[in-house]
């Protein structure tokens, strides 16, 4: 089972990417400032010592001056005082703006999918899109701040040192830089090895995520079907190919620090030679060739870390990649201006055809359907034959490509989109409910802040306050992921009291008993009855018993209206709803019968 691509993402420029993602950083340039001055102060310091050296050994050690002997052990301990506490300040704040950025990235990327047009979701692997929230928004602080730590640290304390040096030795300094367009040769091509490893890294580990989910979620068919093997070959091969991918990133790393040491080894062998050459005719003093080297030692550690950080900011940057082409995603369109105030309830479907992308034939073709207020009307069909597609674009959740809509005779592509969705309440087969109370999931989202009473009232309604009683905790009892904790027939009785509390004119009951034993559906079929009174109700039901009481049925096959009528009008008229009715019950109806 294979799990479709992210994203198709493509090549952004590394100077297009940095930037964008330093705006996330402008907010808290006060924070970012005093890392960035403790940095400097830190580089400052960081020539300090080499330059120490030269006084103390030629001073103390050579010239017997007794007030250099004491001046410069306290200079040395002043200085790495100064260091300690810019360092303290400079790392504290650079990590606070870091992790605020990550916050900053990970609330802009969740609020993004929750604007998300269903399309989108139906198409992307919920796993991938948790690993994009978490894994990679997290790996996008080691590109804004704290490889920007080592750049701005780590470069000046190399620009003070080799000043320093020139200083000192002018000849030996030019000698160690001819190394320096050797080691820019060997980042450059290690960069674009790392970027191509992260990448592959963290569709991997998104890939890897979305299997551990399924095995989580689908735990019972994994093991009633004995899939555990099938299973664990599933995670072991993404799980290598993770490995894989963050070898690759490993060798093009670790490859990049031994080459650049190797190549500043060489020459610090040769400056060492020279120097002690120099020494001997007498052109360096003691003080000076240890204070060069002392520097150059120093030196060292930060060109290392320079090597080292393009690892870092090109695992951040393919991270900053795949977080902005969530954010970069169209939100589900709201060109509406017409705002709806309670309505009638009148639905209308003028020649509506819609196909779904990719798809061979439209899932819905010329279909007109006038519902009125309170009319409850049941739509039939073979499945696939259009029944769920024709009441998702009630809601807008897809857009059809030819003909209207329209509420109350308004075309709901000019209603705003959060005033056509108050209008329209929905109780599916797949009852989603959120870790969260009994009283949360009944008043959820806008109905929020109902009263005790209102939400006692919507579940004796809803016949559920009969089993809600008896749990310990009642209203506060919590549900468990999605529900867990409940049974199905509790689960659709929660589903229609925050229904009831919405109290919407429009009602969409897809499949809302199916699944049920004979006990729960009773209970749920009196709670729909309440719910259904006085609502325009469209009702998807495969169990046609469930519908004789609708006020009319509408047949679907492939995608047309092939037959409209009551249950008794179209059993006697012989058509496809006599034909699933006879299949279903097992009976032989004769239209003189019905």
């Amino acid at each position: 089972m294979k799990t479709p691509p992210f994203f198709s993402i493509s090549t952004v420029s590394t100077r297009q990417l940095y930037f964008r993602l330093l705006r996330y950083v402008a907010p808290y340039w006060q924070a970012f400032a005093v890392a960035i001055l403790g940095m400097i102060v830190v580089a400052a310091t960081e020539p300090v010592l080499p330059a120490l050296m030269k006084p103390l050994l030629d001073g103390s050690f050579v010239q017997k001056d007794e007030t250099l002997t004491r001046l410069v052990p306290l200079a040395i301990v002043g200085v790495f005082v100064i260091r300690g506490v810019a360092s303290y300040f400079g790392d504290y704040c650079i990590h606070w703006v870091g992790n605020r950025v990550v916050m900053d990235l990970r609330n802009a990327m969740f609020d993004r999918l929750l604007t998300l047009p269903t399309r989108f979701f139906s198409d992307q692997a919920s796993g991938v899109l948790i690993s994009r929230l978490t894994y990679d928004a997290a790996q996008v602080t080691t590109a804004s701040t704290q490889a920007l730590t080592v750049v701005v640290k780590d470069s000046l304390a190399v620009v003070g040192l080799l000043g320093w040096l020139l200083y000192l030795n002018w000849k030996l300094t030019l000698l160690m830089l001819v190394v320096g367009p050797a080691i820019a040769g060997v980042i450059h091509v290690a960069a674009k090895r790392l970027r191509r490893a992260s990448l592959g890294t963290q569709e991997a580990m998104g890939n890897m995520t979305q299997v551990v989910q399924e095995a989580i979620e689908c735990h019972r068919v994994v093991k009633v079907f004995g899939g555990e093997a099938y299973e664990a070959r599933r995670f072991h091969d993404t799980a290598n190919r993770v490995r894989r991918f963050t070898m690759k990133h490993a060798a093009a790393a670790a490859a990049t620090v031994p080459i650049t040491q190797v190549l500043a080894a060489v020459i610090l062998a040769g400056i060492v030679y020279i120097a002690a050459v120099q020494s001997n005719v007498g052109e360096t003093t003691v003080g000076g060739f240890v204070s060069f080297v002392t520097a150059m030692a120093m030196l060292l550690a930060p060109i290392k870390r320079l090597t080292q950080v393009n690892e870092h900011i090109q695992r951040g940057l393919a991270a900053a990649q795949s977080v902005f082409h969530v954010l970069d995603q169209a939100p589900e369109p709201d060109g509406g201006t017409v705002v709806l105030q309670r309505a009638r309830g009148e639905v209308e479907f003028q020649r509506v055809t819609f196909t779904y992308e990719g798809a061979a034939r439209p899932a819905l073709e010329n279909v007109s359907l006038k519902v009125l207020p309170g009319e409850t009307v049941a739509l039939v069909g073979p499945s696939g034959s259009g029944k769920t597609t024709l009441v998702n674009l009630i809601p807008r959740f897809y857009h059809p490509q030819q003909g209207r809509i329209l509420v109350d005779g308004e075309d709901i592509e000019r209603l705003k989109l959060a005033s056509l969705r108050a209008n329209i309440a929905l109780v599916s087969q797949e009852i989603l409910l959120f870790n969260d109370t009994i009283a949360a999931n009944i008043a959820y989202g806008a109905n929020s802040r109902a009263s005790r009473e209102e939400i006692i009232a919507a579940a004796e309604a809803a016949h559920a306050m009969d089993f809600i009683r008896q749990l310990p905790d009642g209203l506060e009892t919590l549900v468990g992921e999605n529900g867990v904790k409940l049974s199905g027939g509790q689960r659709q009785r929660l589903a229609i009291a925050r229904a009831i509390l919405k109290n919407a004119p429009i009602l969409i009951l897809d499949e809302a008993t199916s699944a049920l034993d004979s006990e729960s559906e009773r209970h749920v079929q009196a709670a729909l009855e309440t719910l259904m009174k006085n609502r325009t109700t469209f009702v998807i039901a495969h169990r046609l018993s469930t519908i004789k009481k609708a006020h009319r049925i509408v047949v679907l096959d492939r995608g047309r209206i092939v037959e409209t009528g009551t249950h008794e009008t179209l059993l006697a008229a012989g058509g496809l709803y006599a034909r699933l009715y006879r299949i279903q019950f097992g009976e032989m109806l004769e239209p003189s019968s019905a």
